[in-house]
């Protein structure tokens, strides 16, 4: 048997469940474990510049493809509580990412020792295991187990803690022979499935909801093979955007009080009956139950069994991994429709066209300062239906979803139930190594911008190019907005005369200089009718250079994006002008029809 040190042993386990990059920042806790990884090869490691970036990058890298997992590794004390946040989020969307913390020996982890801290038990609300080993032979058992545990029904994060002593200490561990546990992921039956399809053929106005889970599945074809036998028209959530292109024919658009269309919202308010699949009835997506779920059935497909039922009891619940699920629902589906069972939905699905080519947002405006609307319409031009968009929180984000075209899964990467400021620039790193010939496109305001834009210098060294566009109001804006509600503008301004860029006026931080003094690219725009220009010299710009480029955009100080106030998805405030001619929308996915 082949004896090893115990870190060699986990990073060995690491290669055989198929990581091959890491993110993270080395300290003296977890020093072994890098050397581990120098001395066996086969991972590449990028130098995060703050903890919390690194997990943050392993999110994104894992949201990129499937199977991936990503792995962020530091200390146990600061390192591991600046990742907290990342395994927040992680926990949050199902996304199963490997945080691994170098310990203090395990003698005086219990004396106060520099950097001791019990990370597991802070991490525990936040992760589906998190563990302090303090026994080295149980080391490749505890990584095996976390793979498994990842991967298996309802994904998520995982934290393994190793104190110094623990990773240097040697055991028998053979690697050729190492195999990774069977996953499990709960599947429904074939009864259960003609359970639902029944219930979705007695109504007369269906709709499926389909959420982050089915892209997790990598089920996205099933999905569109079972609405389009179905002729079921899908509004797909903020997390499952893309699943669906937007211009396919039963796409109907996002519901919600804030990331929806218009058009979404009116068509789900007609509806009778909701299929859910892999989705969480989040609130944002739902607000007020009683109106979302007045006069409508509801079939809810999940892999966690304890989300059934959790935000509102539905008609049926099934718990199923998505993908076991839909392989299912398209069987039964070819023989209902082969046997000439299945109802004719060509006029529903065709009502729900006509509102998209109907109920539209305006986003065509020549003003100076830039209305963010512009910006939107700029980018469809600019990037197209390749583009993998990263974003996190803000007016920014929500405007980006109303306006912004996705069509393929895992083409709109967002953190949605955390929402960090900060984690688009990391997430956007994580996403462009995980698919280095990505066109890759981040959307931030200026303060999620601000909060962790040293990880560009990242980019810098490690040669990940990408586009940032930087859409820069110098306000918290969605904080603003929702503060009217209290009647206040109050701390949520960031604007300062700089004296060193006295040409910025009142918006304070100089971004361009600061991208540049991090080894980047960067571009900014004050006009709107130099949008596009910009746009496409940023992606000569990263391409030949091989950096981060950042766009930014100088936007008028106060815009109200379109969003509810009352908790209702029928009440949505439209705050600017609506489109009333074809030129007031020109990238909309139909044309406007008046």
């Amino acid at each position: 048997m082949a004896r090893m040190t115990a870190a060699r042993a986990a990073v060995e386990i690491l290669k055989r469940e198929g990581v091959t990059d890491a993110f993270g920042v080395p300290g003296a806790a977890i020093n072994p474990f890098y050397a581990a990884l120098k001395a066996s090869g086969g991972i590449a490691h990028t130098l995060a510049r703050h903890v919390e970036g690194a997990s943050h990058m392993a999110e994104g890298y894992t949201r990129t493809r499937q199977g991936n997992i990503g792995v962020c590794i530091g200390t146990s004390g600061p390192a591991g509580t600046d990742m907290i946040t990342g395994l927040y989020s992680a926990t949050g969307d199902s996304i199963p990412i490997l945080c691994v913390t170098g310990q203090a020996p395990t003698a005086v982890i219990h004396k106060e020792d520099f950097q001791a801290v019990d990370i597991a038990s802070i991490a525990k609300p936040v992760t589906k295991m998190a563990v302090t080993v303090l026994e080295a032979a149980q080391v490749p058992g505890v990584f095996q187990q976390a793979f498994h545990l990842m991967r298996s029904s309802r994904p998520g994060p995982v934290l393994i803690d190793l104190p110094i002593d623990v990773q240097l200490t040697e055991i028998e561990f053979d690697p050729e022979t190492y195999e990774p546990l069977p996953v499990y992921k709960p599947a429904a039956t074939r009864a259960q499935i003609e359970k639902a399809i029944t219930l979705l053929n007695e109504s007369e106005r269906p709709l499926i909801v389909a959420g982050g889970g089915v892209i997790n599945a990598d089920a996205a074809e099933l999905l569109v093979e079972f609405a389009e036998s179905t002729g079921t028209p899908v509004v797909p959530t903020l997390m499952g955007w893309g699943v669906l292109p937007d211009d396919h024919e039963l796409n109907a658009g996002m519901v919600g009080l804030q990331t929806s269309h218009r058009y979404g919202n009116a068509t789900f308010l007609e509806s009778d009956f909701v299929l859910g699949i892999g989705n969480r009835w989040a609130n944002r997506h739902t607000g007020k139950l009683d109106v979302y779920t007045a006069g409508r059935k509801f079939v809810h497909v999940d892999i966690e069994p304890t989300q059934i039922g959790k935000i509102f009891a539905p008609d049926y619940g099934i718990a199923s991994d998505a993908k076991a699920a839909l392989e299912l629902f398209v069987e039964v589906a070819r023989e209902l429709k082969a046997a000439g069972k299945l109802p004719d939905r060509t006029e529903w699905a065709a009502a729900a066209q006509e509102r998209k080519a109907t109920l539209q947002r305006r986003t065509h405006f020549d003003d100076i300062p830039i209305k963010p609307q512009r910006v939107y319409e700029e980018m469809n031009k600019a990037f197209g239906p390749e583009t993998r968009y990263v974003s996190t929180i803000g007016l920014s984000q929500i405007a980006g979803a109303q306006m912004l075209h996705v069509y393929r899964p895992r083409h709109w990467i967002n953190c949605g139930q955390a929402g960090p400021l900060g984690w688009t620039i990391p997430a956007a790193l994580g996403v462009a190594k995980a698919d280095p010939e990505a066109s890759v496109v981040a959307l931030s305001g200026d303060y999620d911008f601000q909060f962790m834009l040293e990880e560009l210098a990242v980019g810098a060294q490690h040669k990940i190019p990408y586009v940032h566009v930087l859409v820069n109001n110098s306000y918290l804006g969605l904080i603003r907005q929702a503060q009217r509600a209290f009647d206040i503008d109050f701390q949520v301004n960031l604007e300062f005369e700089n004296i060193n860029a006295p040409e910025l006026g009142v918006y304070g931080v100089d971004h361009v200089k600061v991208a540049e003094g991090l080894g980047c690219k960067a571009i900014r725009v004050t006009d709107p009718a130099e949008l596009g220009a910009a746009l496409e010299q940023a992606k000569k710009l990263a391409a030949e250079y091989r950096v981060p480029v950042v766009v930014e955009a100088i936007l008028e100080r106060v815009t109200n994006i379109s969003m509810s106030t009352t908790n209702d998805i029928g009440n949505v405030v439209e705050f600017e002008e609506i489109a009333t001619e074809p030129g007031h929308a020109p990238t909309s996915i139909k044309t406007l029809k008046v």
